[in-house]
């Protein structure tokens, strides 16, 4: 069910470069609204400067994700001057490398980012903070820890394909950092919201049939079947972990789902109505227009100026 929201929520293709920095050396990394951004310790060490709070020394494995593109610094230390950006997200391609000059020891940073469809933004990142940092611990995250060592070598060294493994990887990167922060402290899953409904069972099922069929003529009573629970006990666990009613979710899916093969597809408008569960093409686009304000065919002109098979490269 993560895949179904990294997919849905990024646009293009994210950006990455690796970079190694020798002391002594400081880089502000600014705000960049409508993305979402990591930072990893590849080797050596350094310090997280961020606007707010006493900064954080880094160590080699150590992940940081910036959920909503909030601005912040690292360095080597947290007396270093730090220097203002020389590049944005836009500026980097699908994987750079870098090397920073200096006399002192050197630390090698995997960094990048993914460009979000605020239109569309799935309330799980709503749930997320500002940072998630995730440090470096021996024997946890092993997935990440491994995504993490196969993307820096490949962005280090990149041969035959590079462009398709480099993209799959950083869909996984960010599937396994989320993935990773949902199940650090069972805690979390105590407070509502999407880590609790994702680590509830019955719930987190039909999440997962819905987004696998969003064209299924679902109603409130399947659904609370496929969860093992009564209509109205499971209308309330829904709404209360989710927070939307079942079928308002639903209709939400289907058109953030709509708007995603609109962008991504030559599909015809009553190909792309049948696969999200509409009937009729007219249905699809007085829903559509509700949701996104505009209607699909005018969706597809303004906010996909480029054919599918151009997105599709990016």
């Amino acid at each position: 069910m993560l895949s179904d929201v990294i997919a849905l929520m990024r646009t293009g293709r994210p950006r990455s470069a690796r970079v190694e920095w020798r002391a002594p050396w400081g880089q502000r990394f600014p705000s960049v609204p409508g993305s979402a951004g990591f930072q990893v310790v590849l080797r050596g060490s350094g310090w997280l400067i961020a606007p707010d709070g006493d900064p954080v020394p880094l160590s080699a494995g150590d992940v940081l994700f910036f959920p909503r593109g909030h601005g912040y610094a690292i360095a080597d230390s947290p007396s270093t001057p730090i220097e203002e950006p020389q590049c944005d997200l836009d500026g980097l391609d699908l994987f750079d490398s870098a090397s920073i000059d200096g006399p002192g020891a050197a630390t090698v940073l995997l960094c990048g980012g993914y460009r979000i469809d605020e239109s569309r933004v799935h309330p799980i990142l709503r749930d997320l903070p500002d940072l998630i940092h995730l440090p470096a611990e021996l024997g946890r995250h092993t997935e990440l820890r491994a995504a993490v060592e196969l993307l820096g070598a490949e962005v280090h060294r990149p041969r035959l394909g590079a462009d398709t493994v480099v993209s799959s990887l950083l869909d996984l990167l960010l599937l396994y950092i989320l993935r990773a922060w949902f199940t650090a402290e069972p805690d979390r899953c105590q407070v509502g919201g999407w880590a609790a409904a994702l680590a509830d069972p019955q719930i987190s099922a039909v999440l997962d049939a819905v987004h696998r069929d969003p064209a299924r003529p679902w109603t409130v009573r399947e659904m609370g079947e496929r969860a093992g629970l009564s209509r109205a006990a499971f209308a309330r666990r829904f709404t209360t972990l989710v927070g939307q009613p079942p079928l308002a979710y639903l209709t939400w899916w289907r058109l953030a789902t709509a708007a995603r093969l609109l962008r991504e597809s030559d599909d015809a408008l009553n190909a792309i109505a049948a696969r999200v569960g509409y009937t009729s093409e007219f249905s699809f686009a007085n829903a559509f227009k509700r949701e996104h304000g505009v209607a699909p065919g005018r969706f597809r002109r303004e906010v996909c100026p480029f054919p599918a098979s151009e997105v599709l490269k990016t």
